[in-house]
């Protein structure tokens, strides 16, 4: 699945609503957003043919996959 920005803007603002509202330490805010970071990048779709250098040489990635 493609990256979907809109999600991603959906899910900071409600972070942000419960920030401004005191519903979070500033320790749980930290953690909620890493997580929604996190989240969001691992529903990204990796492509099949992408270069990659490793220390055993060159090469390509093979098949589609996804991040989580």
């Amino acid at each position: 699945m493609p990256l979907v920005e809109a999600a991603l803007k959906t899910n900071l603002f409600n972070l942000f609503k419960k920030m401004k509202n005191k519903e979070l330490s500033e320790e749980e805010y930290a953690a909620e957003l890493a997580k929604i970071f996190n989240d969001h990048i691992k529903t990204a779709d990796v492509n099949a043919g992408i270069q990659v250098d490793t220390s055993g040489g060159k090469g390509a990635t093979t098949s589609t996959g996804s991040l989580s």
